[in-house]
């Protein structure tokens, strides 16, 4: 570009035959956008130049397939008609590169006016998300996702603060592929969902995470998701606990339900929109509203947790390397190739620690065994010598390959290393990577006629809550010398590729409260799946 043009800015290059490109307005990943001038109807405009992702060894076959891809999608986004979408005039091309030309917009970006004059007020920052989510429901319903929402692509226009959504070009059209290649990580990491980072999925609810962390920024100046390296962005996307900041309070119903994990539960668009509204009204967010999720299933999150890949051979070393160290590995992979820096050296910057600095790697010195001894404990009032040992008067402590995980939901309890935390609701999931085992644990008020009836309920109830169920058993129990009732069935699991999976759950009363703990596996992984339940009931601790 510069050595075409001579100098930068020197408005000597006319493309199209019609616009005439001025100084530079801007640079990121997906191009350039130069201030233009449209030479046959008079106007400033704004034109982006699209790069297309390609090396020297593409073909003339592939240098066409991708700029058509461009053109096509290109076209699609300027379809899009709404007061708060960027207006694009015209796409063209000029030797055989895509252009966008767009409306020039006389005003800085959100990101520029918060740099400049620090975090905005809870009334601005409903009125610039109500702009946006009325822009996504629009843009959503033409099947076009934006991809990167984020402060410095909404633009305030000088003098009537107009919000403007702008720089699609990494926006994906239903049915299309993407303009970028396929396999390459696309975005600004602090506002990316984390279905995305795991490569699971892509769809509205992604925009709507996005969007969440964007009013996050505009209240308190910084992303919830910021950190000093890549891999703490991308860990504390997927795995940490989510804190928006305090300045959030008055917004705080509709933030946490836009940053909801489980893409299924996200609030949505127009309830958001609904909610920010009524805040602007009255003064007041309303809470969130009912969740659908049905309370008698137990074995699973409402959805499938979202996979992770897995991990290689070489994981599996003697430091205990978590597979969750994996899945950071895998994302950073990608979003580093974009930026040309090779998986080689990424990896060898990691060294032998997990990737993303999480409490529950292991040192050199622990052992972690990859298929735990099976247990024949059942749940008895007689507690089980490892239940003595993992269990002390300071609360549980955890055997060799676990780790004590102390809840913020007023219990704790020893589980395997690799097992990431993922709160659904009123539950409380500890996963395996990849879901392949899953522990649950729920904490409630007593219910009429004791864990043996609440069992009994919930099996009655199996067909209609998980597919496929049956071998359905409840049998009366005792732990720790409290009342228990033991649930045990199989059923089909989520899908073909899942497969049929088996469930051990109990259920009792203690200090005034009942808990229920189970774990879920494949039918053929059950010898592993009883010993993470006998740990995880053996040493749990419930607080008063």
């Amino acid at each position: 570009m510069m050595g075409r043009m001579g100098t930068e800015g020197a408005g000597v290059r006319v493309i199209a035959g019609r616009y005439r490109l001025g100084t530079r307005l801007g640079r990121g990943g997906m191009g350039v956008v130069w201030r233009a001038t449209d030479e046959l109807l008079g106007r400033q405009v704004a034109v982006k130049e699209i790069p297309l992702d390609l090396d020297d060894t593409a073909s003339a076959e592939e240098v066409r397939r991708q700029r058509d891809r461009a053109l096509r999608e290109a076209r699609a986004v300027a379809q899009l008609r709404h007061p708060h979408i960027i207006v694009v005039h015209d796409v063209v091309e000029d030797d055989e590169r895509p252009y966008i030309v767009m409306e020039l917009i006389d005003g800085g970006s959100l990101a520029d006016r918060i740099a400049a004059r620090g975090p905005i007020e809870p009334r601005e920052a409903a009125r610039i998300g109500i702009g946006l989510l009325s822009a996504l429901r629009t843009a959503h319903g033409a099947g076009v996702l934006h991809r990167d929402i984020k402060p410095a692509n909404v633009l305030l226009e000088a003098g009537t603060d107009r919000v403007v959504l702008t720089d699609f070009g990494i926006a994906q059209v239903a049915g299309a592929t993407t303009l970028t290649e396929t396999g390459s990580f696309v975005g600004s990491p602090e506002y990316t969902a984390p279905e995305r980072m795991s490569g699971a999925r892509t769809g509205p609810e992604s925009d709507l995470w996005s969007l969440g962390a964007l009013l996050c920024t505009a209240l308190s100046g910084e992303s919830p998701f910021r950190r000093d390296s890549l891999g703490g962005i991308l860990h504390a996307v997927v795995f940490d606990e989510i804190r928006p900041p305090a300045q959030a309070a008055p917004l705080l119903p509709v933030v946490r339900g836009l940053l909801e994990r489980d893409p299924d539960r996200r609030l949505d668009a127009e309830q958001a929109e609904r909610m920010l509204r009524a805040f602007r009204d009255t003064g007041r967010t309303p809470e969130l509203p009912p969740s659908d999720y049905t309370p008698t299933q137990r074995d699973v999150p409402r959805r499938p947790p979202l996979p992770s890949p897995p991990a290689p051979a070489s994981a599996q070393t003697e430091n205990g390397r978590s597979a969750r160290g994996v899945l950071i590995a895998a994302v950073l992979v990608a979003a580093m190739a974009g930026a040309g820096v090779s998986a080689a050296a990424l990896l060898m910057h990691r060294g032998g620690g997990d990737g993303g600095g999480t409490p529950s790697s292991t040192g050199p010195g622990t052992s972690v065994s990859a298929s735990p001894t099976p247990s024949t404990r059942r749940p008895s009032a007689t507690p089980s010598p490892s239940a003595t040992a993992a269990t002390t008067a300071k609360g549980p402590s955890a055997p060799s390959g676990y780790r004590v995980a102390d809840d913020p939901a007023g219990f704790a309890l020893a589980v395997p290393e690799s097992f990431t935390r993922e709160p659904q609701g009123e539950r409380i999931f500890y996963l395996s990577p990849g879901g392949t085992f899953r522990l649950g644990i729920k904490t409630a008020d007593p219910q009429k006629g004791g864990p043996l009836a609440v069992m009994r309920r919930s099996a009655a109830e199996g067909p209609d809550t998980n597919p496929g169920y049956h071998d359905g058993k409840v049998t009366p129990a005792t732990h720790a010398g409290h009342p228990a009732a033991l649930w045990e069935f199989t059923w089909n699991g989520f899908s073909t590729a899942e497969g049929p999976r088996h469930t051990y759950d109990l259920c009792w009363e203690e200090g005034g409260r009942m808990y229920d703990v189970w774990v879920s596996a494949p039918v053929g992984k059950v010898r592993e799946a009883k010993e993470y339940f006998d740990v995880a009931v053996d040493t749990f601790a419930g607080r008063s």
